[in-house]
C-alpha cells in the first residue's frame, strides 16, 4: 500500500512540473490556473511523501519519489513540450527506471 502511495506521490511530482511548464507558456488567468495546479500537485505530492516515509526508509522513499518525478517529467517534456528524444536521453531514462526498480527490490 505504501509503495503505491509513493508511486502516486511521484506522479504528482511530475504533475507539478508539467503545471509549471504550462504556466510558463501561458499568460493571464490561464497561467494562474496552471500555477494553482502546480500548488495543489506540490501539496499532495509532499503530503504523500511525508506519509510514506513513516513506513519506508527516507533514503529509499526520497530516491524513488524523485526518480519517478524525474522520469515522468522527462517523458512529459518529450511528449508535451517537444524536447529532444535522442538515444542518449532515452538510454539514461531507462537506466533511471532500472535504478528505481532496483531500489524497490532491495528495500524491505
Amino acid at each position: 500500500m505504501y509503495w503505491l502511495m509513493l508511486i502516486v506521490a511521484g506522479m504528482f511530482e511530475t504533475g507539478f512540473a508539467i503545471c509549471l511548464g504550462k504556466a510558463r507558456e501561458t499568460t493571464g488567468n490561464e497561467s494562474l490556473l496552471w500555477l494553482g495546479g502546480f500548488a495543489a500537485s506540490l501539496v499532495i505530492s509532499m503530503l504523500l511523501l511525508y506519509r510514506v516515509t513513516r513506513f519506508i526508509p527516507i533514503g529509499t522513499a526520497y530516491a524513488v519519489w524523485t526518480g519517478i518525478g524525474t522520469a515522468g517529467t522527462v517523458l512529459a517534456g518529450i511528449l508535451l513540450f517537444r524536447e529532444p528524444a535522442d538515444f542518449r536521453r532515452l538510454f539514461f531514462l531507462v537506466m533511471l527506471i532500472v535504478a528505481i526498480v532496483g531500489l524497490r527490490l532491495v528495500s524491505k
